[in-house]
């Protein structure tokens, strides 16, 4: 696949008089703003073979050339690091993330990230922001993410992220039952102390998530989390703010919980599940190169249905 891009268009008469950025938008939709506005200040998007200034108006009849050799967005190391593919094609790559993987390089975690693996997969992501990854999980959350695997694929689901057209919906166990679904909107942002945590502020972003109840147990409650908004930490931050943190959850969990009588199995696995029980379930987005709609769906991985069997025969014992 080529790393150089090469188009051009004439400014048609509805868009002469207008800003170069705002007609070169138009006629190269395929690539965000701001980026375009780069290429035009590092002189690689020409009007009739001239150099302009983002801001400067361009007439309709002007030819529009674009130039672009791709560059490497950053020194990370490629690494052989198995994936689960979920699907793939020459646009897209979606993936079923286990626990444990770092999505993206950072302090403390400087290789052996997702971000490594998908250097190693598809070398020329080297070229995409962020090496394609548009949306992340944490480090212990398990299930399906979407990957871009050309510029113009990143570009288009950024965009789709940001309309909220994309459907990402999480099954969690969490403590506590709850009687009903709802909606929790409430911004989050930095923690004001704790720098490392995020939490619900006033001066938060718009943070909005949508639950339901899939199974009630007698101190747990399975649930089904659907995020209308992408902050980072919203299902545990939010449900956490309900009263109701996820099992496992190191940083939101808060006080650990038994029921009474629990069997000692069901205690040692509520009180040593390594991770905050999430799982990104289902995808649901359009497809950037042909816009058809596609959905998947991961199985929920074996220590979220041991854990859920148990509190199963929790309840079955209390009838």
């Amino acid at each position: 696949m080529s790393d150089i891009i090469q188009l051009a268009a004439q400014v048609p008469f509805d868009l002469g008089g207008q800003r170069l950025d705002q007609v070169a938008a138009q006629l190269f939709s395929d690539h965000s703003r701001s980026r375009l506005a780069g290429w035009i200040k590092d002189g690689r998007l020409k009007v009739d073979g001239a150099v302009l200034r983002p801001r400067d108006i361009v007439h309709a009849g002007s030819r529009l050339e674009l130039d672009v050799e791709l560059e490497a967005q950053g020194e990370w190391v490629a690494q052989d690091i198995e994936l689960d593919i979920v699907y793939e094609d020459e646009h897209i790559l979606v993936i079923d993330k286990p626990t444990g993987l770092v999505v993206h390089p950072a302090a403390g975690h400087q290789d052996g990230t997702l971000l490594n693996a998908l250097l190693h997969r598809v070398p020329h992501l080297a070229n995409v922001p962020r090496a394609g990854i548009v949306h992340r999980l944490d480090k212990d959350t398990t299930g399906l993410m979407v990957v871009a695997k050309t510029l113009e694929a990143h570009t288009n689901l950024v965009a789709q992220l940001q309309a909220r057209s994309v459907s990402r919906i999480y099954e969690a166990i969490v403590t506590g039952v709850i009687l009903a679904g709802g909606t929790v909107d409430a911004p989050i942002g930095r923690h004001g102390v704790q720098r490392q945590k995020m939490a619900v502020i006033e001066t938060g972003k718009v943070a909005i998530s949508h639950y339901r109840v899939l199974e009630r147990f007698r101190a747990h409650t399975h649930t089904r989390v659907k995020l209308e908004t992408g902050r980072t930490h919203q299902i545990r931050v939010h449900m956490t703010h309900i009263g109701h943190p996820l099992v496992g959850d190191p940083t939101y969990g808060g006080r650990f919980r038994i029921p009474p009588g629990a069997s000692p199995t069901l205690i040692e696995s509520l009180r040593d599940f390594p991770r905050q029980a999430l799982h990104a379930r289902f995808l649901e987005l359009d497809h950037p190169a042909t816009n058809v709609r596609m959905k998947w769906e991961s199985p929920l991985p074996d220590d979220f249905t041991w854990l859920l069997s148990l509190l199963r025969q929790d309840n079955e014992s209390f009838v």
